[in-house]
């Protein structure tokens, strides 16, 4: 229990500062426990670095005020602490592959690395290790929805083999390619989201399956399409489950949201199928 809120609380702590200095003392503090322990249950948590998260989730947040307000480069790159509008446009260009003005250009979704949502269920070796990302926009949106709406879910094919061939920066790349592909299939009147490591969704607020499935194939139409990193092709499909969700989704927990979501993936896997619908 100690080390879900340490983990817990030093999300909070981030996401809270995320326009202010950070640094790891200052999180440790507010923990109240030393550095090494904080460094020590992050990296049990996430596999990650606490810099590196704390950077893209600055990425993250930035992209959402270049869609979405009138703000300069200047004026987000200070909001996000970085130290000249140059060295903001070159984090912003590694992570999102492009410049902010083709940025707003082409994309519509921006939640490419969302906030981690601790979860105190699971426990490994004494080390808490249980985490999922926020899908609060989503749940929101689905609770807005008065009748039968379909949620395309989508899982990249054997993303840990692009980790541990390529690396990190491969797998970022990969991540954020696939985003864009879920992104640009998206209808005008559609949202698109990132719902886990390497899995993504749409709120399609369709209730015909036949047009659902035509927004999944625009997706799954990529398939097999490859980027390149440090000189490596490296191709990129996905699989897609559909899940019936939308009138009556008010009675649906967050959790419980989130666990179907995770089972119709689940099921892509079993099955064996590009597509699979789920009526529940």
């Amino acid at each position: 229990m100690k080390n879900f809120c340490i983990f817990a609380d030093t999300v909070d702590y981030i996401e809270k500062n995320l326009c202010d200095p950070i640094s790891q003392e200052d999180i440790a503090a507010a923990c109240f426990c030393s550095l090494s322990t904080l460094q020590k249950v992050w990296h049990y948590c996430t596999h990650t670095g606490l810099k590196e998260y704390i950077a893209k989730r600055r990425l993250t947040c930035s992209a959402e005020d270049i869609i979405n307000t009138d703000m300069t480069i200047t004026e987000i790159a200070l909001k996000y602490q970085y130290n000249s509008p140059e060295v903001f446009l070159r984090a912003f260009r590694r992570l999102w592959g492009v410049a902010p003005s083709e940025f707003k250009n082409n994309w519509r979704s921006t939640g490419i690395f969302p906030r981690i949502i601790p979860d105190e269920q699971k426990l490994k070796g004494g080390i808490f290790m249980g985490r999922r990302v926020d899908i609060t926009e989503l749940y929101r949106e689905l609770q807005e929805t008065d009748h039968d709406s379909w949620v395309l879910c989508f899982d990249v094919v054997d993303f840990a083999s692009v980790n541990k061939d390529f690396g990190r920066k491969a797998g970022d790349a990969a991540l954020t390619e696939i985003f864009h592909r879920v992104d640009m299939a998206a209808g005008d009147n559609m949202t698109a989201f990132r719902i886990g490591g390497d899995e993504f969704a749409i709120v399609t607020g369709l209730s015909d399956m036949k047009a659902v499935e035509e927004t999944a194939q625009r997706v799954i139409g990529m398939n097999g399409q490859s980027i390149k990193v440090d000189g490596n092709d490296i191709p990129l499909s996905v699989r897609v489950g559909a899940l019936k969700l939308g009138k009556g989704s008010h009675r649906i927990g967050y959790s419980e949201l989130f666990d179907r979501m995770q089972g119709v993936i689940d099921k892509t896997r079993d099955v064996g199928k590009v597509i699979y619908f789920a009526e529940v």
